[in-house]
């Protein structure tokens, strides 16, 4: 990426994050040149959102969202305010429009973890100041914008990468497709025929990824997946929610653990990714997850810089 004549803080055209759909490929790249530049230790604590308030509203409880953007917005010179729904009015009733007309006179912007992306969209309409999906039952955009920052640092491109995603269809496998159709990367998804992506979201995908030139695939074969990949991805098999149906969901994706047998297949300098919290000996083993191969806690803690990026970015 070259970013010479790029202005530091990159203008967004969007008010809000709501989805990665929104950004333009540009936007994306500029946001992570910002985080590669806030992650440079003499830049940890630039004030750039000095006096600034984030409030964090959490339906979903959350180590890395609550954490990385707490101390992301402290490190940035703002203050960050944690509001969980059993402590505001939202939870007993005000609708979401007039609690985003409260907020928008304390705060300078807003992020929600919430099910339904239904929140977040009402949230934003209702809201004068930006507001930032923190994760919803169909997105997971802050999570894919430090997994782009990660796959950037190991390999330095997008273009000509393989990125195989395998396990469960959910909201991080929807925001990763987007991300890797947008900035060129080839996507796959393995699942069971059960737990394939919504289509609405793999037309969607593929739709950017007829722009960029990539490929978005999915498939019911793991080994098939991970052939030519260079980064193996999984995420938990029963997410926030999903507790009743974890017995049957092991059942299931027990054919689709990522171990040393279908790492095999990739290529050999891969790398593997995890959102967070894992499952060892579920949908990981655990020599996987602590092998030389494994960036996942470099990928955790570039939630911290890619958010300090977009936060700077629509806060300014």
């Amino acid at each position: 990426m070259n970013y010479s004549t790029r202005p530091m803080i990159p203008t967004i055209a969007q008010k809000d994050l709501q989805s990665l759909k929104d950004y333009t490929v540009n936007e994306i790249l500029d946001l992570l040149y910002l985080a590669v530049e806030l992650k440079k230790p003499e830049n940890k604590y630039l004030p750039l959102l000095k006096g600034k308030v984030l409030g964090m509203i959490f339906e979903k409880s959350s180590t890395r969202t609550r954490v990385s953007f707490e101390a992301g917005m402290l490190q940035l010179g703002g203050h960050a305010m944690y509001l969980s729904t059993r402590d505001i009015q939202m939870g007993r009733g005000e609708t979401v429009a007039d609690t985003a007309r409260v907020l928008s006179g304390y705060l300078d912007g807003i992020m929600i973890r919430t099910f339904h992306q239904s929140t977040v969209e009402e949230l934003a309409h209702a809201s004068s100041v930006p507001v930032i999906n923190g994760l919803t039952d169909d997105y997971h955009p802050c999570q894919i914008l430090a997994d782009l920052l990660t796959i950037y640092e190991r390999f330095g491109t997008f273009k000509g990468k393989k990125l195989t995603y395998i396990g469960d269809g959910n909201n991080v496998a929807h925001s990763l497709m987007i991300g890797a159709a947008k900035t060129g990367m080839d996507c796959t998804i393995a699942a069971p025929a059960d737990y394939f992506p919504k289509p609405e979201m793999v037309e969607l995908a593929q739709s950017f990824a007829a722009v960029s030139g990539a490929k978005i695939e999915i498939t019911e074969n793991p080994a098939e997946a991970v052939k030519g990949s260079d980064i193996l991805y999984t995420d938990v098999w029963a997410s926030m929610g999903q507790e009743k149906e974890a017995l049957a969901r092991m059942q299931h994706f027990a054919p689709y653990q990522v171990n040393e047998e279908l790492a095999a297949y990739a290529n050999p300098d891969y790398i593997f990714m995890h959102c967070l919290p894992a499952h060892r000996e579920e949908e990981v083993s655990t020599s996987i997850l602590e092998g030389p191969h494994s960036v996942v806690f470099q990928q955790a803690e570039n939630r911290l810089h890619a958010q300090k990026a977009l936060l700077a970015a629509l806060m300014k």
